[in-house]
């Protein structure tokens, strides 16, 4: 399958900028859980990686659909290959230590997650469960898909809507635009309206996603854009990223403007 696989479905090539911004995004999320205190907005490493897995998998989708060699059925694979091990080893082990250091309540409510994860409704489901009345997020070890599912959502729709745009003839930029203003707008609008819903629904994060597909186009399409000063761009956006670990922090009206 290894073999087959690789003379079809073409990837970028390896990037070591892009596994410096994953161990950025990654770094500063463990640490906001560790250490909330010493790094209050840790949590927008999720949307770092947001943006690096937009850019990614458009590249991807972009590149093959033009040269005709895209394949549902081997982007799929690829996707499960990556992600089903690890998640499976993760999910089975909270279950072990979720029947030791739960409470029954607790560990009923893990069972649901469990389910969830596995289905990719991990966001709904916490959305869903949000209140006065809910678990403390420290006794839920499942919470953190709630970032897998919005990711697992955008791998099986975004391909599905990328084709239907290609047989069309109709511009993946012009798309990536509509629906990156559309999300940004409603984020915030939302945030002031309903921070859970916010905070868990696909519709005011897509526009991260969609950030980074637009960075695999102008990659694709205009390199000339970004081949001038990239040393300049790679300082201003490394400082981007300070000024936000900086000035977000949990009490932030997040995700919004």
């Amino acid at each position: 399958m290894s073999s087959s696989l690789s003379t079809h479905l073409s990837h970028p090539k390896y990037r070591p900028d892009i596994d410096g911004l994953r161990a950025i995004a990654i770094i500063a999320v463990v640490w906001f859980h560790a250490y909330p205190s010493s790094l209050r907005s840790g949590f927008i490493g999720v949307d770092i990686f947001f943006v690096i897995s937009g850019f990614l998998i458009s590249s991807i989708i972009f590149s093959n659909l033009e040269r005709n060699t895209f394949s549902f059925r081997e982007f799929y694979i690829r996707r499960i290959r990556r992600i089903l091990p690890a998640l499976t080893t993760v999910m089975l082990s909270s279950f072990i230590f979720g029947w030791f250091a739960l409470t029954a309540q607790e560990y009923k409510q893990l069972g649901e997650h469990l389910a969830g994860g596995s289905a990719f409704i991990s966001n709904f489901l916490l959305w869903s469960e949000s209140g006065y009345f809910d678990n403390a997020a420290e006794t839920k070890p499942m919470l953190h898909l709630w970032s897998l599912a919005i990711e697992e959502q955008f791998y099986i729709f975004w391909p599905l809507l990328m084709m239907l745009a290609w047989r069309k003839h109709k511009s993946f930029l012009t798309i990536m635009l509509i629906i990156a203003f559309t999300s940004f707008a409603f984020s915030i609008y939302q945030i002031g309206y309903d921070k859970t819903a916010a905070f868990y629904s696909p519709l005011t994060r897509i526009w991260e996603l969609m950030a980074g597909g637009i960075l695999a186009y102008i990659s694709l399409h205009r390199p000339a854009l970004i081949a001038r000063f990239p040393h300049q761009q790679s300082i201003a956006g490394f400082l981007m990223l300070i000024v936000g670990f900086i000035v977000i922090n949990r009490w932030s009206l997040f995700p919004g403007w």
